[in-house]
């Protein structure tokens, strides 16, 4: 009886730990880009001072004046091979503070599983870059680039 573990197992293992390698390498040599010019920093709110002697109230703000704060920017759709992908990109302060997948390739479960790896090392890619331009993952190429379309379109089309 052998103990080796299957030939699946390890080339999966050597998989992770090369991907680990691009990206530890990627964020060691490549310094986070500022958002594009889509996307500018929000600005905090304007407080107008009140007289001390007529205290009137404050109104709530409306949706025209209402500060920008967080706001979640869906991405598009895109059609791969395997299936769609597509993410919600999380906007605070004129930066990514999160991506989230909403759709992934789920034609095989081959394909399920290879998005169930690179979607996490894809948006860390995305924060890490703060913006669309990322590798992508070996093994998961349909896929790397339907996420990284759906971000740009998020970032394209979000409020600013």
């Amino acid at each position: 009886m052998s103990t080796r573990p299957p030939r699946r197992t390890v080339g999966l293992a050597a998989l992770l730990a090369g991907v680990g390698l691009v990206v530890a390498a990627k964020a060691a040599t490549d310094p986070a880009e500022p958002l594009p010019a889509a996307v500018p920093p929000a600005t905090p709110p304007q407080t107008v001072p009140q007289r001390a002697t007529t205290p009137s109230p404050t109104p709530s703000p409306t949706p025209s004046t209402a500060p920008v704060g967080r706001r979640t920017v869906d991405g598009d759709v895109v059609s791969t091979p395997y299936g769609p992908v597509q993410v919600a990109v999380v906007i605070e302060r004129g930066r990514i503070a999160d991506v989230r997948t909403l759709h992934t390739p789920s034609a095989a479960d081959r394909s399920v599983r290879l998005a169930e790896l690179a979607t996490p090392i894809l948006r860390q890619e995305v924060l890490t870059a703060q913006s669309a331009r990322i590798d992508t993952v070996s093994g998961a190429t349909y896929t790397s680039e339907g996420y990284a379309q759906s971000v740009q379109y998020a970032l394209d089309h979000a409020p600013g």
